[in-house]
This record gives C-alpha cells, structure tokens and sequence, in this order.
C-alpha cells in the first residue's frame, strides 16, 4: 500500500525550489559596497568623458570632433558597469545552487557572508551529534510497582511528546506489546520534563530537578541503580504518578559515525566546537570525549543555551549554533547563524538560517568551505571589475595616444566591455567545478 503524505508545495523538493529561489533574490551586505561605488562610478565616468571630449577638442590632432565623439563614447561603453554588477549576484547564485545539490540549504545570501565567518560553533547534543534514536537500556521502578507498569505508564504520556528520548520509551513499550492508557491535560516543559493525565493519575517524567518542582525533592537518592547508570553516561528519566515516585528509566544515546570526524574538520577550518546541552555531566562528557570537543556545558534550558549564545557573541565571536530540537529554537535564533538539522523540529528548522537536509554534521564543513568559497569569488570578481575599469577608461580615452598611438573605437570598447562580463560569469562558474 502506498500512502501520499504531501503533495504539491508541501513536497521537500518544492521547499528547496522555494528556499533557492528566495535566497537567490537576496542580497549580501557585500554587494552595499558594489552599490556604493556605483553611485560615485557613474557620475565619475560621465566627468570623464566630458573631459575626454573636451581635451581631444582642445589638444587632439584633426579630425579633432571625430576623435573627440570616438573616444567619448568608447569611454561610456568600456565603462558600462556591466561586470561590477555581476560581480555579487552571480557568485551568490552559483552558491547557493551547489548547497542545494549537496543538501545545504541556504535562506538568505547574508547567511552565505556570516558562515564565511564563523570562527565558534554551539552544537546540540541530541540529534546533532548523536543519531538522535536512543534506546532504553535499563528500567528500575520503585517497591511494589513492576517494570511493566512503569514502563506502561511513562510509554503512555510520552506518546503525546516529539522528544528523542520519548521515541525510545515508545519503541520499548511496543516491544514489550505493551497497550497504551489514555492520557489527557498533557504538558511540556523544554529542557525539563512533561506531565499529564495517565488513566486518570496525574504522572510528571523529566529530570531530578524537575521533578523537585513538582513536589519531590531528592528524588535522584531514593535510586541508587539509576545514580550508577547516571555515572557511566545514561541519561535518567524519572517518572512519578499521584505525587509519589515511580521509577527510572535509564535512556542511552549512540554518538553519530561521522561525528568524530566532522569534529576534527571544523577544528581544521579554525572553529572551536562547544556542546551545549540540557543532559547530564556524565552523559554530556561521555559524548564530548568520544567526539573530540573540550568544551561542553551540561543541564541547560533553552534560556541557559541562549545565554551562552550571547556570552561568546560578547565575547567578540562569531557564533553559529547547530541543533534539531524545539528546545534549540531560542539558541538558534539568538546565535550569529543558525543551522538546523534537516531532520530535526519544524520549529528548529523555520527559526535557523540554513537546514542540513540529511543531518550529517559532516556537511557543516562543506558548508564553510563553500561559503568561505562563495565569499572569494565574490572578492575576486569584484577585483577584477574594478581592476578593469581602471585600466580600461584611461585607454579608452586615449592617454596612450602621445605614446603608443592606440586608440580604441567604440565597437572594440564594446568587446572590451563584453569581455570583462565574461570573465565575472566564467569566474562565477567555478564555484560550480570546485564543489
């Protein structure tokens, strides 16, 4: 059986088509310089070629008004700024064409310019540099409440959430064909936990501080198992219901394949990596290690992620943040540069600046090296725009002549002019052999 999930403009693929289209018409802060010098440059060449008909006039050898008209005019063609407006757009095109087809989609052209940039990335733990599909590993409930009830009753309120970690609750009450309860007045809280009705008891899962803010404190000692499992890098779910504990769930995470390696080429393109996450210490350093990052903070909300979002921005650096979840969104939006992984949260994705489509953070350092890229070639041309018109307008208007006798008629300025436009176009395309 076949089941269509999407059609028409809610398809991936007409969201590409969407995002690459809106970002193409976007402009990059350095084309205000291009702009800038376009508002000086044309009244400059039309000076300069008044001047130029005014000494040919005046100085120029007969016939002085056709030498005079000829090089006026050559001026105003070799110095049509054809390729100066080129120079942005092109490249930005090109760009973000080949960030589509390596599954980097880019919003906006400033992106490009601020990911040229970066010298700090935030990273997500869940989802980002985990596969984000943890799996129960151990079940400890309370005296006089089975593993069954305890894992039926949290698979139960957990079924309402969009959290990893509820996904693997979820997997192990299936295995265990374990049914459902019902469950009504769910809630969450980021970075916390949730709570509902579960067959009518009310049930709080989440951490050991969550749960102290619903009445029951100190819960973490009552499991001595759990503190074990929590040493060793487990992430601790504890579930309580009618206001007395019931149990932990004991969640472990696997690191990506690829992570370590993604890791080890952003610290070679110059980023320093920082974790940021809402698990625990034990957990948070057992995955830093194993993914090569020295610098991780561990038990964090959503504000506290922000918060150190603005810490290192404060700090003078250029900072993007990588994540998937709801509880990134804030981060993700308070950081230079967001990126979101594209199997991440819709609402992680609509709030970052660039989406990963297959959520390999391998594709990171391809995204820097393209927009590091991008931005060369943007220089580049600009280079080439400017080095052109000034070597080109002085020959037009025939500074040469007492020297060498070169003069150029219109039709040669012409395909001087064309020439240069070429050479912007064909530098621009570039980009697309490179990557």
């Amino acid at each position: 059986m076949i089941t269509t999930t999407r059609t028409g403009a809610n398809t991936t693929l007409a969201k590409i088509i969407h995002l690459v289209s809106e970002a193409s018409r976007s402009r990059a802060p350095v084309q205000a310089l291009a702009d800038r010098v376009s508002a000086v440059f044309v009244p400059v060449v039309l000076a300069a070629s008044l001047i130029t008909f005014c000494v040919w006039m005046l100085l120029g050898p007969e016939p002085r008004l056709s030498f005079a008209l000829s090089n006026a005019v050559s001026v105003l063609i070799i110095a049509c700024p054809c390729a100066l407006g080129l120079a942005t757009p092109l490249s930005i095109m090109v760009g973000l064409g080949q960030g589509a087809l390596s599954g980097i989609l880019i919003r906006n052209a400033p992106a490009i310019e601020t990911l040229s940039r970066i010298d700090t990335l935030a990273l997500d733990k869940t989802g980002t540099l985990t596969t984000g599909k943890p799996s129960l590993a151990s079940t400890i409930p309370a005296a006089g409440i089975t593993e069954s009830e305890l894992l039926q009753r949290a698979a139960s309120l957990e079924s309402a959430s969009e959290h990893p970690l509820a996904g693997a609750i979820l997997k192990a009450a299936k295995n265990a064909s374990l049914p459902l309860l019902p469950t009504t007045s769910f809630q969450a809280t980021p970075g916390g936990g949730i709570t509902g009705l579960v067959d009518g008891a009310p049930t709080v899962i989440g951490t050991a501080a969550f749960l102290e803010t619903h009445g029951l404190p100190g819960i973490a000692t009552r499991f001595p198992a759990a503190l074990e499992e929590h040493a060793r890098g487990g992430t601790l779910l504890f579930v309580a219901w009618n206001t007395s504990p019931a149990g932990c769930l004991v969640v472990r995470d696997t690191l990506k394949p690829t992570t370590p390696e993604a890791i080890a080429r952003l610290k070679h393109l110059g980023i320093h990596p920082v974790m940021l996450t809402g698990d625990s210490s034990p957990a948070a350093a057992a995955i830093a290690a194993a993914s090569g990052i020295t610098e991780f903070h561990a038990e964090l909300s959503p504000e506290d992620k922000l918060a150190l979002i603005s810490s290192l921005k404060s700090q003078g650096h250029t900072v993007a943040m990588a994540g998937d979840g709801v509880n990134d969104a804030p981060a993700l939006t308070g950081a230079d540069l967001g990126i979101a992984m594209g199997n991440g949260s819709d609402v992680a994705i609509e709030s970052a600046d660039i989406a990963l489509v297959q959520g390999d953070l391998t594709t990171i350092s391809k995204a820097i090296l393209l927009a590091r890229s991008t931005m060369r070639n943007i220089r580049q041309n600009l280079f080439f725009a400017f080095a052109y018109n000034a070597l080109g307008i002085p020959l037009a208007a025939g500074v040469f002549y007492p020297f060498t006798g070169l003069l150029l008629d219109p039709m040669a300025a012409g395909l001087a002019m064309t020439l240069s436009s070429l050479s912007v176009v064909g530098n621009a395309l570039r980009l697309a052999r490179r990557h």
